[in-house]
């Protein structure tokens, strides 16, 4: 188990000092997103053609597990439709949030101990609720608080 913890952290780590598809995206749908406790703050651009997400990105600051968060957001999203993308969130927020311990996501399960940390799940979701934001075109920025 501590192997996998310390596989767990190490990929957080990575995404959060070299995070994917950090950049603006031209022409996307965006939101922005803060998490005052912390500090992050995020615009998560999102572009799409019909119910299908073709590229996804985000600028901003924030720490290791919201940068991290949002990178591995973006990889997973990418090519998906709209409603995969909601169960994403669904399934996501599940496990960070609700301690699903039996939620399968892939490489998003390298979060699934942000549980333990209550002040660390609003860091982990907030690309997300962002992301929610960013798809139904409301521009009203998100918050954590």
């Amino acid at each position: 188990m501590s192997d996998l913890r310390e596989l767990y952290q190490e990929m957080i780590l990575d995404h959060g000092k070299r995070p994917r598809n950090f950049r603006a995206l031209d022409g996307a749908e965006c939101a922005e997103g803060h998490n005052p406790l912390c500090g992050d703050r995020i615009t998560v651009f999102v572009r799409t053609d019909g119910e299908k997400i073709v590229d996804v990105s985000f600028q901003g600051s924030g720490c290791a597990i919201s940068t991290a968060s949002a990178s591995m957001m973006t990889e997973a999203l990418r090519d998906k439709t709209l409603g995969e993308a909601r169960e994403l969130f669904r399934r996501f927020h599940e496990l960070v949030a609700a301690g699903g311990e039996a939620i399968e996501i892939g490489k998003l399960e390298v979060f699934k101990g942000v549980g333990e940390f209550p002040m660390r799940v609003k860091c982990a979701t907030l690309a997300w609720h962002t992301l929610r934001a960013a798809l139904e075109q409301d521009d009203s920025s998100v918050t954590t608080e």
